[in-house]
Parts: structure tokens; C-alpha cells; sequence
């Protein structure tokens, strides 16, 4: 690891002011579940590390009639556990409680998880000169792809976007609250992702000067639900995931939002599919055809096309299951 100078600033004022105006001379420290990582194979090698563990205003969930805020140095365990998130947002509290172990769920936080760098073998490998280290070429492409994205027109990079709250935020219609230099703004998480294909590039729109402050959602009253698949039920990240947000009125979903998770560079908002279901009932047969239409422009590698499936099944259970269906599958 390479040898760098820790601070330990009171405020988010001190803290943006240690950072610098490009990319990887100084990184932000949080719970270091992933920046650590990220140390130790080279792939991260900064000159500062900020950590934020004394800064107050980064902890501590807020509700309001109107609306719950989570600061962004809020732990997953501390979310998945909260009673108003529970009560109001199940899909977030059951995202946030799959997250990888009990350890990562008690050191991760909000912001971490939503800024965190991709899971790519080819990134993580510190000999793989891949297009996200300045290199020309994505190897996944015609490499070891069965883990990366389905939904790849367009994207130079085929990485997925490794964050399990994303999906269920922007379902829920959540903005981030964001601080720099230039003060404070707001940026819709909808809005908040990126597909990078350089090495000047992140997975995120902030600015290397920025961090995120806390993340906002809206008190809707949606029906809301997540449902992942996995290889295996903990420490291990999700092949696909769905999360949904529908209002009823007279048994009738309104509003509908589907977005789909760890199958696209950026969390893919399924638009087709939420139409589907506009304005029906949330049925076994309706659900299915939600998810079915949810794999619309999906364009696999040569090892991932079973993502496909994944897809239509995980999106039928999200709907079923936000909607109080039983779920049979669990029988």
C-alpha cells in the first residue's frame, strides 16, 4: 500500500477542503469497506485520506410527515434496522440488511455503498490495464463476462453498478444532498449515476471536490418492495436485482417505478415495464408481464445471457410482494 497523510477533519467545510479538484490524490474515508480494498491492489493509491468518522452531520436518520433523510454516514445496519424506515420504505430496509455480512453491514454506510468503485475483476486485477485505468480496451467484453451487464448498447464498459441501495432510491424518488466548494445542491439519485469508460471518470457525477451529505425520500405512501437473486443468501452480491414503488388506488397501481439493479453500468430504470402495469391491478398475470417487458433492449454477453430470466422473475416477485401477495416462492 502506498504511503499517504490521514486527516481527521470536524466539518464537512474542512473536509471538502482537503480534497483536490482531480481525481485520485485523495480519497474520502468512511467505513473503508471498499476503499481499503481498493488500497491494497494498487488500484486506488492516493496521496490524502479524509476520514469523515468526526463529522456530525454525516449521522443520524431524520422523518418528517413529508419526508425521511438519512445522512450519508448512516451504517446499512443502522438503516436496516430503523423503525421509519422499516415502516415507510420495507425495500430499502431489506436491501440495505442483504448487504453483505453483518461485519460490512456495521462499517458500510449510505454514502460508501452509493459511491463505492465496481466490482469488476478486470478493474480489481492491478495488471489489467482496462479502460478504467487508462487502458483502451473493456476485456470483459470477449473476457470473463457472466457476472457483468445485460443491458451493454451504448457502453464502452460493460461493468454493472455494484450499489444495492441505488435501485430501491430511485424507485423511491430520492434526491442526494450534495457539498463542495461551491456549497450545497441537490441532484436526483435518477440523475446521480454514470457509466465511465476512462480513467477520469467515476460511477457517480460528483465532482472530485464533492461528497454527498445525505439522501432524502420522499413519505409517498408507495407500495414499495426489492427482491434479489443470488448465488447464495449472504456475502455475495446480487445477480439481479428489482425494486418497485407503485401507489394503489381502488386497486389500481399508480405511478409505477421499476429499476433494475447490477445488470447495467448505471441502476436501469425498466420503462417499458412500469408502463405495463400502469393503471392495473397487481396480479400473478400482470406482474408477470411487467417482468417479462422489463427485459426489453437487454443485449447479453456471450456468458450472461440467464441475467435474462433473472430479470422477469425478479421483477413478477418485487411487484407480488409489494402488493402483500404471499410469497410462494419461500414456501
Amino acid at each position: 500500500m502506498k504511503n499517504f497523510t490521514y486527516y481527521r477533519p470536524l466539518t464537512a467545510e474542512q473536509a471538502v477542503a482537503l480534497l483536490d479538484d482531480k481525481w485520485g490524490t485523495a480519497e474520502l474515508l468512511a467505513g473503508g469497506t471498499d476503499l481499503l480494498d481498493l488500497q491494497k491492489e494498487y488500484i486506488a493509491q492516493p496521496d490524502k485520506i479524509v476520514s469523515l468518522r468526526d463529522v456530525r452531520s454525516l449521522s443520524g436518520i431524520r422523518a418528517t410527515p413529508q419526508n425521511l433523510t438519512i445522512a450519508a454516514g448512516t451504517t446499512l445496519a443502522e438503516i436496516a434496522a430503523h423503525r421509519d424506515v422499516r415502516r415507510l420504505f420495507p425495500a430499502l430496509a431489506a436491501a440495505a440488511g442483504d448487504i453483505g455480512g453483518p461485519q460490512i453491514r456495521n462499517m458500510g454506510t449510505l454514502g460508501g455503498n452509493l459511491c463505492q468503485r465496481n466490482r469488476c475483476w478486470y478493474f480489481r486485477d492491478e495488471h489489467t490495464p482496462c479502460l478504467l485505468k487508462g487502458g483502451d480496451k473493456c476485456f470483459a467484453i470477449d473476457g470473463e463476462n457472466r457476472y457483468h451487464a445485460i443491458f451493454t448498447q451504448g457502453h464502452k464498459c460493460v461493468i454493472v453498478n455494484p450499489s444495492t441501495l441505488a435501485p430501491v432510491l430511485i424507485a423511491l424518488g430520492a434526491q442526494a444532498d450534495v457539498f463542495g466548494p461551491k456549497g450545497s445542491r441537490k441532484i436526483s439519485l435518477a440523475e446521480f449515476f454514470h457509466a465511465p469508460s476512462s480513467a477520469s471518470e467515476r460511477e457517480h457525477v460528483l465532482a472530485p471536490n464533492e461528497m454527498v451529505m445525505a439522501v432524502t425520500v420522499p413519505a409517498a405512501g408507495a407500495k414499495n418492495a426489492s427482491y434479489e437473486v443470488r448465488h447464495k443468501q449472504s456475502y455475495d452480491w446480487p445477480l439481479v436485482q428489482a425494486a418497485v414503488a407503485f401507489q394503489y388506488d381502488n386497486q389500481r397501481a399508480k405511478n409505477v417505478r421499476i429499476v433494475l439493479g447490477h445488470v447495467a453500468p448505471v441502476p436501469h430504470v425498466a420503462a417499458v415495464a412500469a408502463k405495463v402495469l400502469e393503471g392495473k391491478e397487481v396480479t400473478e398475470a400482470t406482474a408477470s408481464a411487467a417482468g417479462e417487458a422489463a427485459t426489453e433492449g437487454a443485449m447479453p454477453l456471450s456468458q450472461n445471457a440467464y441475467k435474462v430470466k433473472l430479470v422477469a422473475v425478479a421483477v413478477k416477485r418485487a411487484l407480488l410482494t409489494a402488493a402483500g401477495h404471499k410469497k410462494y416462492w419461500e414456501v
